[in-house]
């Protein structure tokens, strides 16, 4: 690798995105569309509306280098549907994430499957005598985590939504 191509991607890392936009058709197209165009890789992707019902907040986990993230947010900014926007670090933001997994695995044999889903908080939605479905709210990383620890168990079925943030009571963010 050169040194221009290391500096690169030492500089490159995942950032989070969280825009607050006009709950109108198109937005999310117009919004997404800025990153692609760009061939910024977008982790991904979450929107739902806010407790207003006219907006809609919008998370991306996007990765790129910072200096050309900043120029995205500027142009996002510009939007006329896009009411605010700001990067998210991920120390001064609440992160979660949903997943959903069902495993060929029935939660009342085998204790292993049991132990896992009680130690990280992951609740049982739905189980037979041979497959278990099981969601679990958390951090990324955790989801990350819980998802290799269940590859042992052979997945059948596996849904993740998306990060989802917000700044920290009395962050800066």
């Amino acid at each position: 690798m050169t040194p221009t191509a290391l500096n690169r991607a030492v500089q490159t890392r995942h950032h989070l995105v969280s825009a607050r936009v006009e709950n109108k058709a198109g937005v999310l197209l117009r919004v997404a569309g800025l990153f692609s165009r760009r061939g910024y890789n977008i982790i991904s992707l979450a929107v739902a509306p806010t407790d207003d019902e006219r907006f809609s907040r919008i998370s991306i986990v996007v990765a790129v280098e910072s200096n050309l993230l900043q120029q995205v947010i500027d142009q996002l900014d510009k939007l006329v549907n896009v009411v605010e926007i700001s990067e998210l670090d991920p120390g001064e933001a609440n992160t979660a994430e949903l997943l959903l997994v069902t495993v060929n695995a029935g939660i009342d044999t085998d204790a292993g499957l049991r132990g896992l889903a009680e130690a990280t908080g992951a609740v049982v939605v739905e189980k037979t005598e041979t497959q278990t479905m099981l969601r679990l709210v958390a951090e990324p990383a955790l989801l990350d985590d819980f998802e290799q620890r269940l590859r042992s168990y052979q997945i059948s079925e596996l849904q993740r939504t998306g990060a989802v943030a917000l700044p920290k009571l009395g962050g800066t963010s």
